[in-house]
């Protein structure tokens, strides 16, 4: 090997791990990562639980899996990295293949040259223009220091009413964190719902869960101005004329790439202001590499250019990035399904590849199933799902999944993550061959009973309808025959409370003469997880109905209210 010089600018999640493969695959590179920040390496997905009280010392989110603070002694020791931190870069000279830096602390210049530089400059928070953002109280959540600060302010007791502007994976997590430590918490989302990587339903029950947690939660009603006095935050006043008096305001509405550095050296920016790279990771300037929050990558379904601020896919990004310069642009990074997964109080929500509202913008023909079940057997302390499978109508090529629950969430999207990217099929999965015991999942597991679902449907075996559609006409006077199919016990122990009827399953052959004599009448089943409600479904189809829906997900998926204990 050579030894090239490689330069790194950034240390969060990317620039670390760029420099230390690098190092790995080159020992005789001179390898030099340079670093604003006080930190490096920090787990910056970890803030909120470090704000919450999940864990006390600070450097958890500093060290390695053995307890070793990352920080530039551990660089040079362990991975022959020259780290520098509180060091800020000013200019790049392409032409001289330079980089000019400075100590922010003691003013101090250097200047650091380079055979191959990787840019990982990360993202920055949006800072909304409102009247008043600039007040003391209105919080971000992107460095270490506003993680500190937060913390700080947790710790102090004398924090008792919050807002989070936006409701987002990190405003969600931020709202738990602050909620377990006490606090009031509202959170305003100016959309329609919370979560935006889930369809509208599959968001309600999310938005259901942290609303039972003591949460106001505002959607479709966005900030109009940060009220204060003497400088100091004391309410929020929304677009609705409303005002919630409040001593913090963390405003958490996403973030944009950093890639000023890059403009300024006219390196191609994309559409969404980050850095353009191809599948090498290498931008227009064949010398320099970027990974991270501040480039664009390539959608893995619809192979449109995205824009995914995710730390898992810094890492594989900077991975990629610095194979290539070692190895010379030998290895793909294809780009991202867009995977993600958050923490929501007791529940998870997450997912992977479109979203059905998505997809169709996208211009997709799709076909859909929303299923409820448990992820193992109820004598292993089963804990229900919910997932949403969109697939091509066509084809049944599997687009995306969307799950919830208080199970476990984690192993049905990463499932999902890889028939997405490997372009499988509902008919593949329905016949998937995966790992089976009790303690660990049903006999059919839930992602491929939710295949199956779907496969009913695409069949002409079920006729699905959601319960969003159930509620709209409801709410409109035109509700169809609602049939509830449980036991008497499980609907007085709730109910949706819609004029529904109840006929038990196991009655049902023997009291047709309940329902519409009409046998075109519109006629919607379910039960808890509309298991039996697809059973009543080919009951009565068998004698003769002709318009049965079964409500998908059943009671376990309906985001409205219900009635308990009638």
């Amino acid at each position: 090997m050579s030894s090239q010089n490689i330069v790194v600018i950034g240390g969060s999640a990317a620039g670390p791990k760029a420099a230390a493969r690098s190092k790995r695959l080159d020992a005789d590179a001179n390898v030099t990562l340079l670093q604003k920040a006080p930190e490096l390496s920090m787990a910056s997905c970890g803030y909120p639980y470090y704000i919450g009280g999940n864990f006390d010392e600070r450097n958890q989110l500093l060290s390695t899996p053995t307890g070793v603070v990352r920080d530039e002694s551990f660089f040079a020791a362990a991975k022959g990295v020259d780290a520098r931190v509180n060091t800020e870069v000013t200019a790049i000279d392409r032409s001289r293949k330079t980089v000019a830096c400075i100590n922010v602390l003691t003013g101090e210049k250097a200047t650091v040259p380079y055979d191959k530089l990787v840019l990982c400059t990360g993202a920055v928070p949006r800072r909304p223009p409102i009247p008043g953002v600039d007040l003391d109280g209105v919080q971000s959540l992107s460095e270490m220091r506003d993680a500190d600060k937060l913390r700080e302010l947790r710790d102090s007791g004398k924090v008792k009413d919050v807002v989070i502007v936006g409701g987002g994976l990190i405003g969600i997590e931020v709202c738990e964190a602050l909620v377990e430590s006490g606090m009031n918490v509202n959170v305003v989302e100016m959309l329609s719902q919370l979560l935006l990587f889930l369809d509208w339903e599959i968001a309600k029950l999310v938005e259901k869960h942290v609303v039972s947690k003591g949460v106001t939660v505002h959607t479709e009603n966005g900030v109009a101005e940060f009220l204060g006095e003497n400088g100091r935050l004391t309410g929020v006043k929304l677009n609705d004329g409303s005002v919630v008096p409040c001593d913090l305001a963390v405003v958490s509405i996403g973030v944009v790439p950093n890639a000023d550095l890059a403009k300024k050296v006219g390196l191609e920016i994309g559409g969404f202001g980050g850095i353009v790279v191809d599948e090498h990771m290498r931008t227009s300037d064949p010398d320099i590499y970027a990974a991270g929050d501040c480039v664009e990558i390539s959608n893995r379904i619809t192979g449109k250019k995205t824009y995914a601020p995710y730390g898992d896919l810094a890492n594989l990004e900077a991975r990629v990035a610095a194979d290539n310069i070692v190895l010379g642009d030998e290895v793909v990074f294809p780009g991202t399904v867009n995977s993600g997964i958050c923490k929501v109080f007791d529940l998870s929500a997450g997912s992977t590849g479109l979203s059905e509202s998505r997809a169709r913008q996208e211009g997709y023909e799709v076909v859909t199933a929303t299923n409820a079940s448990p992820d193992k057997p109820g004598f292993m302390g089963a804990k229900p799902l919910i997932s949403k499978m969109v697939a091509e109508a066509k084809t049944g090529r599997i687009l995306g999944f969307q799950c919830v629950g208080p199970g476990e969430v984690n192993r049905q999207v990463a499932e999902a993550a890889m028939a997405v990217m490997n372009g499988n099929t509902v008919h593949d999965i329905g016949v998937a061959d995966l790992p089976y015991a009790p303690p660990f999942s049903l006999a059919i597991d839930h992602f491929i009973a939710t295949a199956h679902v779907l496969q009913n449907k695409m069949a002409g075996r079920m006729t699905g309808i959601s319960n969003a559609e159930v509620k709209e006409r409801i709410d409109a006077g035109s509700a169809p025959f609602i049939l509830d199919v449980r036991a008497p016990g499980e609907f007085k122990e709730m109910r949706l409370d819609v004029g529904e009827t109840l006929i038990p399953l196991g009655t049902l052959r023997n009291s047709l003469d309940k329902l519409p004599q009409d046998k075109s009448a519109e006629v919607v089943t379910f039960c808890k997880i509309s298991m039996r409600g697809y059973e009543a479904q080919r009951v009565l189809e068998a004698h003769g109905w002709n318009n049965v829906k079964v409500m998908e997900g059943g009671i376990m998926a309906w985001p409205f209210a219900v009635e308990q204990g009638c």
